[in-house]
């Protein structure tokens, strides 16, 4: 955090072999990252950020050049943090033959092709951050071997499938952001809650996480978060996706969680009275889905909920009653729900509606012209049937015009009969049986 300008020295790895941290962010270094670093193998932390380098670099340089795939030879890397870049093409078959690799940031490059099992190996990884990429195909069934993950970042991809049942087994985890990616299915009841709240960190392991940020959404708001408030921030994003189903009761056991985005999927039936039990919630996002039934009137009993919206979606009854919290939320977090009222809606509940009355000649008018189908289909009916009782009652009566009646019919049946037979000799002439 300094002014120092020109290249890195090229030899630096061969006068400091032993340099176990080497941060030379926000300065004004151009030029390549010397390759001599690799000659560092104590070398557990490095921070190049925010200068001016090109070539092998590391975030927030503006580089256009397929991911460094040496990177993940350095067997005493513990942090890596290539994230900003323009870094393109797959991730590295087998990333990370460190086994102390703990934090990986690389989000907002353009990585793309499929995580496959690029991080088979690094088990010891707390933040997996690949957010904002082109990566495709399915979250790897192998991701319980990361038993001390902590931070999973994967929105903004174009991943699908079903999030894999084995990411029950990762009970360490407090952040999983998967939205905004193309993932199906229904949502597992233990994507986060196989725990009540995870073991707290070693002295060392918060001091280094001191030292990482990442961006994440909460309360309509993507925002960094840096330093020791990662220790117990909670939250889960599955927004934006293709998600079905019902929401999982067992949600509700989250007692420590900050934030839960559901919005935007297709998930069906009635919240359940279970979320009265997030009582640290911050933020709780069910809009543009297909909820039906009832808001729990439990839910005024979140009294840290600062941002609530259950707008777009099929909800019924009464709003929750104006108290505490509540009575701070607006029209907007409840609109388009054409079964609910009360207030802040301008619905009142227990008033008929104009929809609900039988259609007036007043409204005919104000409907422009509206016409009761039911009434118009059983008018043409007896109208048709009048018909044909008046022709056969006339015919009936005068002889003259029942002759008539069966002279055209005989000349219609005549007619039709010899154009058929003409038509038939044609086509045979011409080479149709």
């Amino acid at each position: 955090m300094n002014y120092f300008q020109g290249q890195i020295p090229s030899k630096i790895g061969a006068y400091f072999p032993k340099v176990e941290v080497l941060w030379m962010f926000d300065n004004g270094f151009n030029g390549n990252i010397p390759s001599s670093l690799g000659n560092m193998s104590s070398l557990h932390m490095l921070d190049l950020s925010n200068n001016v380098l090109n070539g092998r670099t590391l975030s927030s340089n503006g580089l256009q050049a397929r991911f460094p795939g040496w990177i993940g030879n350095m067997s005493s890397l513990e942090s890596l943090n290539l994230s900003g870049n323009d870094f393109s093409g797959p991730l590295p078959p087998r990333f990370g033959t460190s086994s102390k690799l703990r934090y990986v940031c690389l989000s907002k490059n353009k990585l793309q092709g499929p995580i496959a099992m690029a991080f088979y190996n690094a088990l010891e990884i707390m933040t997996l951050d690949l957010s904002h990429n082109d990566l495709t195909g399915r979250i790897p069934e192998w991701i319980d071997r990361l038993s001390n993950l902590r931070f999973l970042l994967l929105s903004y991809n174009n991943l699908e499938g079903e999030i894999p049942i084995r990411l029950c087994r990762l009970d360490q985890l407090t952040l999983v952001d998967l939205s905004h990616n193309y993932l199906t299915g229904n949502i597992l009841h233990c994507t986060i809650t196989a725990h009540h709240f995870p073991a707290p960190m070693r002295y060392y392991d918060s001091m280094s996480l001191s030292q990482q940020s990442f961006e994440f959404t909460t309360k309509n708001v993507s925002l960094p978060y840096k330093g020791s408030i990662l220790q117990y921030f909670t939250g889960i994003d599955l927004s934006c996706n293709n998600f079905t189903g019902e929401i999982p009761p067992e949600i509700g056991n989250l007692n420590k969680i900050k934030m839960l985005n559901l919005s935007h999927n297709r998930l069906n039936g009635s919240i359940p009275p279970t979320f009265s039990n997030l009582k640290e919630i911050e933020s709780l996002d069910l809009s543009y889905n297909k909820l039906d039934g009832e808001i729990p009137h439990q839910l005024t009993e979140l009294f840290s909920l600062e941002v609530f919206s259950v707008a777009h979606n099929n909800l019924s009854g009464k709003t929750p009653a104006r108290v505490a919290q509540f009575a701070t939320f607006e029209e907007s977090c409840y609109k388009d729900n054409p079964f609910l009222c009360g207030e802040p809606l301008p619905k009142i509940c227990g008033v008929a509606t104009p929809l609900l009355l039988t259609p007036t000649s007043t409204n005919n008018e104000d409907n422009g012209g509206f016409m009761d189908m039911k009434i118009f289909y059983v008018s043409f009916e007896v109208a048709y049937i009048m018909v044909l009782l008046v022709i056969g009652a006339i015919l009936y009566i005068n002889p003259y015009w029942r002759r008539a009646w069966f002279h055209f019919i005989e000349v219609s049946i005549n007619n039709c009969y010899y154009l058929l037979v003409d038509n038939l000799s044609i086509l045979s002439k011409l080479g149709f049986s």
